[in-house]
């Protein structure tokens, strides 16, 4: 189950929350042994009524917790599958401020980016999608910086497109929803384990807490 991401544009007061992906900010790898993998810390922009937004990234995969397991399982049962493992890949963290009838005001909230690995099989057009991909890189990147800001670098390197849904089991290419960038060695991470998420009896279908990281 991929979570949407929404544009500032979405907003109509402060009471929604809106999580802005932006390419500017710093991104700190950490090591295994930290919950999060990564965590990016975006810059402060300016949102539609005044206020302003940060927003900060925490990397896994994590186990899903039980309440996302349970999502996943009712996902997969509509659409007659079986589930096989549940990945909690990153969490989105905003926090705003700005003012509300005329008062200072703040607001803030998360957003977690999970994938349900149900018995999908295999596409046969694997290679086709990724083709797809590889000609719409640059142009999903200007598109989606023209909404965000610029695609995230660390160092000049820019980072990874990962497809939530993941195009081996019939993931969209350019889905903006489905596209979520990561630093690469997170990215390695995420595609080492997208194999065991999808295998019977792996540590994915186990329930994890419900807040895995730390801040």
């Amino acid at each position: 189950m991929a979570a949407a991401i929404l544009t500032p544009r979405a907003a109509s007061s402060v009471l929604v929350l809106v999580l802005a992906l932006v390419g500017c900010g710093s991104a700190t790898v950490t090591g295994g042994g930290s919950p999060a993998r990564a965590k990016w810390v975006g810059p402060v922009v300016t949102t539609p009524d005044g206020g302003q937004l940060r927003t900060t990234l925490y990397y896994g995969p994590w186990q899903c917790s039980a309440a996302f397991i349970a999502r996943c399982e009712s996902k997969c049962t509509r659409e007659g599958r079986a589930l096989m493992g549940c990945m909690w890949l990153a969490d989105i963290k905003g926090d705003w401020r700005g003012r509300y009838l005329f008062l200072p005001a703040e607001a803030g909230g998360r957003l977690a980016i999970t994938h349900c690995c149900c018995d999908y099989p295999k596409v046969a057009d694997l290679q086709s999608r990724r083709d797809t991909w590889d000609s719409a890189r640059k142009v999903f990147r200007h598109e989606w910086g023209a909404e965000f800001g610029e695609w995230p670098q660390t160092a000049g390197s820019l980072w990874a497109g990962h497809h939530v849904f993941d195009l081996a089991h019939g993931g969209a290419p350019t889905a903006p929803g489905n596209v979520l960038p990561v630093p690469d060695a997170v990215h390695k991470v995420f595609n080492a384990e997208y194999p065991a998420c999808y295998a019977p009896g792996g540590r994915w279908l186990t329930p994890g807490p419900e807040r895995p990281y730390g801040d």
